[in-house]
């Protein structure tokens, strides 16, 4: 009796023991097109709103860390959640604090990019120019202040990210062909590349982006970090700003980052993110390309998955999904 009872209070003890394990769990989902608090989550200042209606929901997950052997056993056994050592969550070499810092900057990104996104699917374009030029800059002579770059090597420049990616492929000193308009007419120039402190090739100018439309875009939503919810973002812009109608009236769901050229990237937490989806009342879920496999191989039931891997993808798989007619990409 003695040793069972011994065996006992070291099982419970054992079970209050912190583990370095985060449960992670479906999170709350919020539709971009309705309002929170009151207040319309997607505004237009210059433009009507187009009244919409259906759903496109962001999805999150909720994280629970500094738990104990015995509730990360519970989490573990529940197949709504996923017990992941706490590393892969909060990077040891950095702060609570940063960490926060961090998913709040990359929340807000997230907005600004996939306005530039959204914006540029409903028809207002990206415009890259040149401010100025560095001291001993190799575009000296080529490349003037006021030109806008429209390509180089014959791939468009749609955004700054774009320009950098591009000039990512090539070393220093390459040759580059670079396209510019210049007072309204067409003009190239060949740019041997420079290098920057990083070893990195440059075409030694000072860039600056800038997208002219006729309106302004707001959006309000605070008390979610990270970039995941930057898909969800553009697609609620274009449904608000323009006659996509991309619902109608269904109850979509998504995930996915963006950046300013319509890409939708990975994220973590998709499994959960889907049983969010489901459990509120979702038929159809976005997923990024990438996380295709890890979704198709626990899809909750009665939930469509709709492969995306751009903007324009998810808004043409939305629009053939809602006349029923098309190619709609799945996982």
């Amino acid at each position: 009796m003695t040793g069972a009872v011994l065996l006992i209070v070291m099982g419970i003890a054992l079970a209050w023991l912190p583990v370095p394990y985060v449960a992670e769990l479906p999170g709350p989902t919020v539709n971009t097109l309705g309002s929170v608090g009151g207040k319309k989550i997607i505004t237009l200042d210059g433009r009507t709103a187009r009244q919409v209606s259906g759903h496109l929901n962001l999805t999150t997950v909720s994280a629970i860390d500094q738990i104990d052997l015995g509730t990360a056993i519970r989490y573990w056994i529940d197949g709504d959640s996923a017990v992941l050592p706490r590393e892969f969550v909060y990077p040891p070499d950095q702060s609570r604090k940063q960490i926060e810092a961090k998913n709040a900057d990359d929340f807000t990104q997230s907005q600004t990019s996939a306005e530039t996104a959204a914006l540029r699917q409903i028809g207002f374009p990206v415009h890259v120019k040149v401010v100025s030029l560095s001291d001993g800059s190799p575009s000296n002579g080529k490349l003037k202040a006021g030109d806008e770059l429209s390509t180089v090597d014959g791939k468009p420049v749609t955004s700054n990210g774009s320009l950098q990616a591009q000039l990512a492929t090539h070393q220093p000193k390459d040759t580059v062909k670079v396209g510019y308009l210049r007072g309204g007419s067409a003009g190239s120039a060949t740019v041997q590349l420079g290098m920057d402190d990083q070893k990195r090739a440059i075409l030694g100018v000072r860039l600056n982006q800038t997208q002219p439309h006729p309106f302004t875009v707001k959006i309000q939503l605070s008390d979610i970090g990270g970039p995941s919810a930057g898909l969800m973002f553009a697609l609620g812009i274009v449904d608000t700003a323009s006659d996509a109608n991309l619902t109608g009236g269904a109850f979509i769901a998504g995930t996915g980052t963006i950046d300013d050229d319509g890409n939708v990237g990975i994220i973590g937490g998709i499994q959960q993110k889907m049983i969010a989806a489901r459990q509120a009342g979702a038929t159809v879920f976005l997923v990024p390309d990438g996380n295709c496999a890890e979704a198709s191989s626990a899809t909750p039931a009665g939930l469509r998955l709709v492969k995306v891997s751009t903007l324009g993808g998810a808004v043409t798989a939305l629009t053939n999904l809602r006349q029923k007619s098309g190619a709609i990409p799945a996982c």
